[in-house]
């Protein structure tokens, strides 16, 4: 409450006007959104794009991670790629992706994937690489190899590492997302903020980001940070799972 008085004490002493809401207005914009605007759908439509993306960024990034910890030549030579690509903001793909696709779901998706993709490639890699050999030799003094020596204990023993690549791919994924739909067609939260620049409709576009950071850190927090305190109870990192 001290944080919205402070801002609402703001809005009025600089005289701020359209171009930053009130509190009140933002407020007012939000409920007017999800009750009757196009929030919700905007954010299910989003929501929809990014669990594609990110689901299809696991699965190849966990998959170039795996590759990478056994094959020293592959992580020399392409792991090298990655990390270099890594680096490179995911909007930057983007008039690639139009070229390749046009202006529809499918540019929205690639460029929110290839946000996640090489955080998890990275974090797998690193998760493997960091097994202790104990654990290793171990199994395989019972016997344990090939394939269930690596469903068994090879991926448990890297999933630690790998929830934290999970919340930083995210995160990404998001940020790519929200790049990506600022600029194609279609209806969605990044869409929606272009349209209220063009409006001058700043308590929307104000509402909007809200929106995001909200959707954003309820799934951190009830999904990937659950996963990641079990994970760290179960492996004895933690004694108790703090929520």
């Amino acid at each position: 409450m001290l944080l919205v008085a402070i801002w609402e004490l703001a809005y009025n002493v600089f005289q701020w006007g359209w171009k930053f809401p009130s509190p009140v207005q933002t407020y007012q914009s939000f409920y007017t959104g999800v009750t009757e605007g196009p929030l919700l759908n905007a954010a299910f439509t989003s929501l929809r794009r990014l669990l594609t993306a990110f689901a299809i960024a696991i699965a190849i990034g966990t998959l170039l991670g795996i590759l990478f910890a056994q094959y020293r030549m592959l992580d020399d030579t392409f792991g090298f790629m990655v990390v270099a690509l890594q680096t490179i903001p995911s909007i930057a793909w983007l008039p690639f992706a139009i070229i390749w696709f046009g202006l529809n779901d499918i540019s929205v998706v690639f460029i929110t994937a290839i946000g996640a993709t090489w955080t998890m490639a990275m974090a797998s890699r690193t998760g493997i690489l960091n097994i202790p050999k104990q654990y290793l030799q171990a199994a395989r003094m019972m016997g344990t190899r090939g394939f269930p020596l690596f469903f068994k204990v090879i991926l448990p023993a890297a999933f630690p590492q790998m929830i934290t690549g999970l919340r930083t791919g995210w995160a990404f994924a998001w940020r790519a997302l929200v790049s990506a739909e600022l600029i194609a067609r279609g209806v969605g939260l990044g869409q929606l903020l272009q349209d209220g620049r063009s409006l001058g409709d700043t308590a929307s576009m104000l509402s909007i980001v809200i929106l995001i950071a909200i959707i954003g850190t309820v799934i951190d927090h009830l999904v990937f940070r659950q996963m990641e305190n079990r994970l760290m109870v179960r492996y004895g990192i933690r004694s108790t799972v703090k929520n």
